[in-house]
């Protein structure tokens, strides 16, 4: 990248090493700060079965992606750092944090979103998802499908 220039935004759809995701009272103002105020995109809006927004995912360059969803925000909001893993590592890290002890650990469990996420929590509250994508055997189609219509509606024909 040359000095002073910012790079394209990349709207491809890739699997992100590390992402954020921001639990907010107020979808819509958030969503309104980082777009208009921090030069993100919205990349994909997920609906929840109401048709309304349940999750936003946001943008500004390559690797630099938010996830934005409704929740309860206590003590400046609810974050999580979710990061890429193997379905096979996901079963050792559990059994690794369990034995030692200290913090929370929930999963591993298959999400809705096809992937398989081990959460935990350390001493201090703070918590990181291991992500991992489901085996294609193992794949929700509804889900899937449900993907590709909202993909196709976004961006029109």
């Amino acid at each position: 990248m040359d000095e002073g220039v910012a790079p394209e935004i990349n709207r491809d759809i890739y699997g992100m090493p590390a992402f954020v995701t921001l639990a907010v009272t107020d979808l819509d103002r958030t969503i309104d700060w980082y777009v208009n105020g921090l030069d993100f995109v919205v990349l994909f809006t997920v609906p929840d079965p109401t048709g309304k927004p349940a999750l936003v995912h946001l943008r500004r360059w390559r690797y630099q992606d938010i996830l934005v969803r409704l929740g309860e925000a206590s003590g400046g909001g609810e974050w999580t750092i979710s990061m890429m893993a193997t379905r096979q590592q996901l079963d050792g890290l559990a059994e690794r944090a369990r034995k030692h002890g200290g913090g929370v650990v929930h999963g591993p469990v298959d999400t809705p979103w096809n992937t398989r996420d081990l959460r935990v929590t350390d001493p201090d509250g703070y918590t990181v998802v291991y992500t991992a994508r489901r085996a294609e055997h193992e794949l929700d189609e509804r889900f899937s499908v449900m993907m590709q219509e909202q993909v196709r509606a976004q961006l029109g024909p």
